[in-house]
């Protein structure tokens, strides 16, 4: 079930009443549970299979994790090897068939082929976390199997994140939930908000982006860089706004979750972007990944090699293929790069623009279905392809062009005035924004019911 759906209209519907009927935190988990088996369930129903054997192998092994590092790696084993399974077994396979052939040696892909789950990487790390975090002894072992059901399947989070941590959510779980008005309204316009940067600013800028990336030997310097601007801006306003969802979803179910991104686009190097981007991920990858590995304990040279290993493990994460693995060492080569070159003196747009361009270049390999057209959408900005045209009509390139500067614009003096945060903060700006939002919606969406781009991760 998607957000922005009808489907999921009625859903909240049916769902939010049945919720704050209920007269404690117990029953009122076991109805968060239905209904997130029913939102889950709404793509696959098998695949709830999945998400129940997560959860019982993650409750009754972190109690175990405690006493024996085997029973750890028993934990780690089965969360990634069931990730590894579904979402990486494909891309594996056929490296080794390549391999394989390259020698000379006859080798055929098998016909298996296993549809990848919807959230798989999302609810595997919630759950590991917790795993993780048990063993530590930094969370007690949780003793109410609903509780922790709900904990894991929870729908606003489940399929996209953020990766809720269990020491925040889990005490939350057990306290009952009421309804309020001030959790209703300022839920709602997170919600309104997060559809907003969905349907009007990211579906608009997606087929501009698609077709750059579909025919890049189309196009020329100025439309290709035009293209990959789109999609820099789409994929943001995409997964802030899914997230925003979350968040306002949950902030009216009376759970707090926290903000998972924070105008990355306005910070000036690399360290700065990804303390203010998919944050619940980077912050993950940094207490579970990095820091287990030695963080910058042991010198300079691991510390840059612990870095590197960590963003590219971060890009596989997020799919099975060479050009994401190629994103996410480019971001560890340039966050080791930023570490030893330490902040220049520079001034503050200038070091922004620079910082979007280079995040703007790494993101073609983010997008681009494989190394050589990455590798063609390069060159075509550099100016080596044989196209002149631009992607879309003129309309929709200039709808395109205010869109982007509308938020870039309206991060930038968010970020930069003490005064425009204060307005924000403002009761009768807020309703202004949300009437503008509401507007907005049915003028400029687009209603097609395009799923969320973290939905294939």
């Amino acid at each position: 079930m998607i957000f922005t759906s009808e489907a999921f209209i009625i859903f909240a519907a049916v769902f939010f009443p049945a919720y704050f009927a209920m007269p404690g935190a117990r029953s009122q988990n076991a109805v968060a549970l239905a209904g997130s088996a029913v939102f889950y369930g709404w793509w696959d129903w098998r695949f709830l299979g999945l998400v129940g054997a997560v959860t019982l192998a993650n409750f009754l092994l972190a109690p175990l994790a405690r006493q024996g590092r085997a029973w750890l790696w028993a934990a780690v084993a089965f969360n990634l090897g069931l990730l590894g399974l579904f979402k990486y077994f494909g891309f594996f396979v056929e490296q080794a068939v390549a391999g394989l052939q390259a020698l000379g040696l006859a080798a055929h892909r098998p016909a298996l082929s296993l549809i990848l789950p919807v959230g798989i990487s999302f609810f595997t790390f919630q759950a590991l976390s917790y795993t993780l975090d048990v063993a530590r002894g930094r969370v007690a072992p949780e003793r109410d199997p609903l509780r922790f059901a709900t904990y894991i399947a929870l729908f606003p989070q489940l399929v996209a994140g953020p990766v809720v941590r269990a020491r925040r959510l889990l005490p939350q779980l057990a306290r009952h939930r009421r309804f309020t008005w001030a959790n209703f309204w300022l839920g709602t316009e997170q919600v309104l908000t997060g559809a907003v940067l969905k349907i009007v600013i990211a579906d608009r800028l997606a087929p501009l982006a698609d077709r750059v990336f579909v025919g890049p030997e189309a196009y020329g310097p100025a439309g290709i860089a035009f293209g990959v601007l789109c999609f820099a801006v789409q994929i943001y306003a995409d997964f802030a706004g899914y997230s925003l969802i979350a968040i306002g979803l949950g902030r009216i179910m009376g759970l707090r979750f926290r903000v998972n991104f924070r105008r990355p686009y306005m910070a000036r190097d690399l360290r700065g972007f990804w303390r203010r981007w998919h944050i619940s991920l980077s912050t993950w990858l940094r207490d579970y990944l990095y820091i287990p590995l030695g963080g910058s304990r042991r010198g300079a040279a691991r510390r840059d090699l612990n870095l590197v290993l960590t963003m590219g493990l971060g890009g596989l994460w997020h799919g099975a293929g060479w050009p994401f693995v190629t994103w996410g060492l480019l971001h560890g080569a340039g966050l080791v790069a930023t570490r030893r070159l330490g902040m220049a003196p520079v001034a503050r747009w200038p070091a922004r623009l620079g910082l979007f361009a280079t995040v703007c270049l790494a993101w073609v390999f983010f997008r681009a279905p494989d190394l050589a057209t990455a590798g063609a959408v390069l060159a075509g900005i550099a100016g080596a392809g044989p196209g002149q045209g631009l992607p879309g009509d003129a309309v929709s390139r200039a709808l395109a062009a205010g869109l982007i500067a509308s938020l870039l614009a309206a991060e930038a003096l968010t970020e930069d005035s003490a005064t425009a945060r204060r307005l924000t903060r403002h009761r009768a700006v807020r309703l202004v924004r949300a009437g503008a939002f509401v507007l907005a919606l049915p003028l400029l969406g687009v209603f097609t019911g395009e799923a969320f781009v973290y939905f294939r991760f």
